[in-house]
């Protein structure tokens, strides 16, 4: 798992068709103290979670397959949780 902030959302014209109907985000890592780790990334979202919400994502192969419900998906990382604050 990971820390991180959402910092917008992201589009696509042409995407996996595992990605139908998915909600994409660009996530900025934390380290623990809340800084800034890493470069943003794209994470699929299905919690709703806003711009500026911190939240907890995962790149565990196998959860992320079983959320999106296919073997063949490309998603490396998803939101699995929002934090409150």
């Amino acid at each position: 798992m990971q820390l991180g902030q959402i910092i917008g959302t992201a589009t696509a014209t042409a995407k996996h068709p595992t990605l139908s109907g998915w909600r994409m985000v660009v996530a900025q890592p934390l380290d623990a103290n809340g800084n800034d780790e890493g470069t943003p990334m794209i994470a699929v979202d299905n919690l709703g979670s806003a711009v500026g919400s911190r939240v907890m994502l995962t790149s565990d192969g196998k959860g992320v397959r079983e959320m999106i419900g296919s073997n063949n998906t490309p998603v490396r990382w998803a939101v699995l949780g929002v934090i409150d604050e």
